[in-house]
């Protein structure tokens, strides 16, 4: 990787921290192109890392999906047990001005993870399989990334230990499949994002979309 102010602009990347440009040159599985005015890592390819990733965000759309219709949370107090599911704690302010809340709770908590597992998931299937990639697969890989920022499973999770140490102390707490599930999914998502080498996807969309389309078999007549 070498700076550079005059190369095309397809062949340039920038640091995400720095803005320093640079002239990306594609490099060996298991090695690490950084950037020379602050380290940050930019282009870092990795073995069978889209089927990794592939397989990650399948089992992060099932983990989603199955969380919201177990219990998170067992509460026993004075004789009273109340259940509650993740569905439950993301819509607890339903009224007047709280709706919002609401509405910006469930779309962190649950649309936002699940959205982004469907779009990676399709961006990524024809690079694993080595297809041709599908229509739209640019844009919603794009749409992904984007999404990232927005996607709040960890920052839920963390904000779920704080609360429940607080409540351990009044109540007995019984923890339910979807705590656990939860638990697994924000471990997936560091994971997913881990796995994926920005620059390495868009390079090999870019290939996958110049594959010829499969032409249907036909059949002989005898």
């Amino acid at each position: 990787m070498t700076v550079t102010s005059d190369a095309p602009r397809a062949d340039l990347i920038g640091c995400p921290n720095c803005d320093l440009l640079h002239r990306a040159k594609p490099i060996a599985e298991g090695e690490r192109a950084v950037c020379q005015r602050c380290h940050t890592v930019l282009i870092a390819p990795r073995a069978a890392a889209y089927s990794r990733a592939l397989a990650l965000s399948v089992a992060n759309l099932i983990l989603v999906t199955a969380a919201v219709f177990h219990p998170f949370l067992e509460i026993h107090a004075a004789g009273i047990v109340n259940r509650v599911s993740l569905l439950d704690v993301a819509t607890s302010f339903g009224t007047g001005a709280l709706v919002v809340v609401t509405v910006t709770s469930v779309a962190m908590i649950l649309l936002v993870p699940l959205l982004r597992a469907l779009l990676l998931a399709y961006a990524l299937t024809p690079l694993a399989l080595q297809h041709r990639a599908y229509a739209g697969a640019r844009w919603a890989f794009r749409v992904a990334q984007e999404l990232k920022p927005w996607a709040m499973t960890e920052i839920f999770v963390i904000g779920c230990a704080v609360a429940l140490v607080k409540v351990a102390g009044l109540a007995r707490l019984n923890f339910g499949p979807a705590f656990w599930m939860f638990i697994a999914l924000s471990a997936f998502v560091i994971l997913v994002d881990r796995s994926l080498c920005t620059w390495s996807i868009w390079s090999a969309l870019d290939e996958a979309e110049k594959k010829p389309r499969r032409q249907p078999a036909r059949r002989v007549r005898q």
